[in-house]
């Protein structure tokens, strides 16, 4: 009996020790802001809390350089790194990231399409729409031509300081239809069109880079309206007059991706597919406005939630999909000559 019990202490003990091993830490990247709050609640809480090990999270603005550096010095540090389609693209391109057996995900057929890819899984829709405070415009703008009517909406305006959006914008201000936008932005003559109508609007910009900033501009009266990331907008709306225009927004996916060289890779994977199961995406859209990425999670969100999602069909049907192999392909070009025209 002495021994029996002596050799179930054992086999206890090493399953315990186990199990510790198993349980890896893992450093996780994202852009911070309510975002970070949301996976915090719906990702990172919940995953340690089933003995996984500790998520250590970190932030950053989106700086592919940091990513590459890492990778080509065999440093790389970061388990896990939030990232948008057009970066992971190029990453992938670039073998920046690892790549993902999609078997690891489940049913293809259970997620939004374009969400799964062979560098990243997307586990959100989010929309940067036009964003402005009712408290300081005399009535509400319609969509990006207002936007740049400085004579009928005096104020400065909030815009992202990159080529990213902030070309599609300047081209539907200008009257291009968002089924055509990029339609026209792909040849040399529409986006010299868009840097021109940049050139108007020019003199009222207040530029933003972190996805804090423009609710916080707009609360202050900095400006009256900017471009802004729904969910950022969305979490302030109880407390401020703030308000959303869904015409003429770019809708796209943010992705985990894995940094090539990653020691905690095999852990990572399996986080990932943690956090795109369908109970942790209800999770997460119920403590921010973004769309699940596992569309299996729709089902469980009450109609409130729903409606300040950006892929409801009443708040799709006038936006633009980000065409992430326009960006995959131009992006670089048009980042280098938005920089120069920014900077004159």
């Amino acid at each position: 009996m002495l021994k029996s019990l002596k050799f179930t202490a054992i086999t206890l003990g090493m399953m315990c020790a186990a199990h510790a091993s198993a349980a890896t830490d893992l450093t996780v990247i994202s852009f911070g802001g309510a975002n970070k709050a949301a996976q915090e609640k719906a990702f990172y809480a919940p995953w340690e809390k089933a003995g996984n090990g500790k998520i250590i999270a970190g932030e950053y603005n989106g700086e592919m350089a940091k990513i590459k550096t890492m990778v080509d010095t065999k440093s790389v540090s970061w388990d896990l790194v939030e990232v948008e389609s057009p970066e992971l693209a190029r990453g992938c391109d670039e073998d920046m990231f690892e790549e993902l057996d999609p078997k690891l995900l489940g049913n293809p057929a259970n997620y939004v399409q374009g969400a799964i890819t062979t560098c990243g899984a997307g586990f959100f829709v989010w929309s940067t729409v036009l964003a402005y405070n009712a408290d300081k415009v005399a009535s509400a703008p319609g969509g990006w031509a207002d936007f740049w009517d400085t004579k009928k909406f005096p104020g400065k305006r909030g815009l992202r300081k990159g080529a990213k959006y902030t070309l599609e914008f300047a081209l539907m201000a200008d009257g291009v239809a968002p089924k055509d936008v990029y339609k026209v932005l792909a040849s040399k003559d529409g986006q010299d069109r868009a840097f021109k109508k940049l050139d108007e609007l020019k003199p009222n910009i207040q530029w933003w880079e972190a996805g804090a900033q423009p609710p916080q501009y707009l609360a202050s009266g900095d400006v009256v309206m900017s471009s802004a990331y729904n969910g950022r907008i969305a979490a302030v709306q109880k407390e401020s007059n703030l308000k959303v225009v869904w015409t003429g927004g770019v809708y796209d996916f943010d992705a985990w991706a894995i940094p090539k060289g990653s020691k905690n890779a095999d852990a990572a994977k399996k986080f990932i597919a943690y956090m795109l199961s369908p109970e942790q995406q209800k999770t997460y859209s119920q403590n921010i406005a973004y769309g699940p990425a596992n569309i299996e999670a729709v089902k469980l969100l009450d109609k409130e939630t729903l409606q300040n999602m950006p892929t409801t069909p009443e708040n799709i049907k006038d936006q633009v999909q980000m065409d992430v192999a326009f960006w995959t392909d131009n992006g670089e070009s048009l980042e280098q000559r938005f920089t120069a025209w920014a900077a004159k």
